[in-house]
């Protein structure tokens, strides 16, 4: 007759089969060390997701308050900007506003172009070089602007009220580093596109 008698079981042993499988971790996406934290890129990915949240959020808000003058998010950024640079800068060139704006001058002069048929932007020739033309807001469109500014503050002080003076005096020239070393980046992805993937080691 066979042996029915349970056989004791090892102590301390466990089947291959009852060893959960490694999960392989996901390569890193930044090797600079300043970014690493116990060599794992988990917190420059909360950054980087943060940061995605912000702006989604930021360009929501953006959009709203164009919208509540009749303008789309892009249109009243330009108009804005024309405005706050132009007091400072009465020979506001398309360029000008372009560098400020990050933006293309191609891009902005389709912009302005479209404000200045509403009658919310003048372009008028440059004295000095009339191959450039000047910005302004016209009375129109500071009258918009001004309508929009009660709203405009209340949500923009909720929207940044986490920040202290402090806070917001390290955060902008950190942000304007950023953009500068995004556009590096860029260039630096243009380049490598036509790069063949490297092959995983196995």
């Amino acid at each position: 007759m066979p042996d029915t008698k349970p056989r004791p079981r090892g102590k301390g042993k466990t089947s291959a089969a009852a060893k959960a499988p490694d999960k392989a971790s996901p390569p890193l996406t930044i090797t600079r060390p300043e970014m690493l934290v116990d060599g794992s890129d988990r917190h420059f990915r909360r950054l980087v997701h943060a940061l995605f949240g912000f702006l989604a959020r930021h360009e929501a808000i953006r959009t709203g308050h164009g919208a509540r003058i009749g303008l789309a998010g892009i249109e009243y950024t330009v108009l804005i900007s024309i405005g706050h640079l132009a007091v400072e800068e009465p020979s506001l060139s398309v360029n000008a506003l372009a560098s400020h704006l990050h933006l293309s001058g191609a891009f902005v002069t389709t912009i302005t172009n479209k404000l200045a048929r509403r009658g919310l932007v003048t372009k008028t020739p440059d004295t000095q070089d009339r191959r450039r033309v000047q910005l302004q807001v016209t009375d129109k469109g500071r009258a918009l602007l001004s309508s929009l500014a009660p709203v405009q503050r209340r949500v923009n002080d909720v929207e940044f009220d986490c920040l202290s003076k402090e806070d917001f005096q390290l955060l902008l020239p950190l942000v304007e580093r950023l953009v500068d070393s995004a556009d590096r980046a860029l260039k630096l992805q243009s380049y490598l596109r036509d790069e063949p993937a490297e092959t995983p080691t196995p």
